[in-house]
C-alpha cells in the first residue's frame, strides 16, 4: 500500500467517525448555487465562498473551462437539483497558461510521461512511446484570464439547454492574496434576462 493511500484512508476514517448529522444532507444544494473552477490545489472553494457540506456544487477541471462536460454538469445542477445562480471561477498563476495546444500535442506524441517544466519551457523528460490522440483534443488553454472567462460565460449562455433567466458570474481568484476579482465583462455576459 503506498504512503498516500494509507494516509488518505486513515483520514477518511478519521472523518467518517465523526459523519454525525451530514448523512441527512439532502442531494439538492441548500444555497442552490453552483461553481465551476479549476483544479488547481492551491484553490478550495469551500473556503473561499464560505460553503459548507451540502451548499453548492463544485465542478472542476483544468482551467475551470466550460467544457461540454461541466455544461453537462451545469444543466443537470439546475433542471435537476435546482441551483439557480452560477458561478465561473478561473484563477491566478492557471497551469493552463503554460503551454498551447501545440506544444500540449508534441509532448503527448513523443511520450506519456510527466513532462518538465523548466525556464524555457516545457520539456519531455520520458522516453517514448508518445500517441497522436492528443491531437483531437481542444485542451482550451488560456492566453488572458479575463478573456477567457467571458469566452467561457459566452459558452454556457448561448448553449441551447441553459436558460437565460440563471445568472452566470465571472471572476478569477487571486492565488496570491485569496481574493476573487469580478470580471465585469463577464458578469454582462452572464446577466440574466
Amino acid at each position: 500500500m503506498s504512503k498516500i493511500l494509507e494516509e488518505v484512508l486513515a483520514a477518511n476514517h478519521t472523518y467518517a467517525t465523526k459523519f454525525g448529522d451530514k448523512a441527512h444532507l439532502p442531494m439538492p444544494p441548500g444555497r442552490h448555487f453552483a461553481i465551476l473552477t479549476c483544479m488547481d490545489a492551491r484553490l478550495d472553494p469551500a473556503k473561499y465562498a464560505g460553503l459548507a457540506e451540502g451548499d453548492a456544487h463544485v465542478i472542476r477541471n483544468a482551467g475551470g473551462r466550460a467544457t461540454d462536460d461541466a455544461i453537462r454538469s451545469l444543466v443537470i445542477s439546475y433542471k435537476l437539483l435546482g441551483t439557480c445562480e452560477w458561478f465561473i471561477i478561473h484563477h491566478t498563476d492557471c497551469g493552463m497558461e503554460t503551454f498551447t495546444n501545440k506544444i500540449m500535442n508534441n509532448l503527448l506524441s513523443s511520450s506519456l510521461k510527466t513532462a518538465a517544466l523548466e525556464a524555457s519551457g516545457w520539456r519531455d523528460i520520458g522516453p517514448g512511446p508518445g500517441s497522436s490522440e492528443g491531437k483531437y483534443i481542444n485542451w482550451l488553454t488560456i492566453n488572458n484570464q479575463a478573456e477567457s472567462v467571458i469566452e467561457d460565460i459566452q459558452r454556457i449562455r448561448y448553449h441551447p439547454l441553459v436558460p437565460a433567466y440563471i445568472p452566470i458570474y465571472g471572476y478569477i481568484y487571486d492565488v496570491k492574496s485569496g481574493k476573487l476579482i469580478q470580471v465585469p465583462g463577464a458578469t454582462e455576459v452572464g446577466k440574466a434576462s
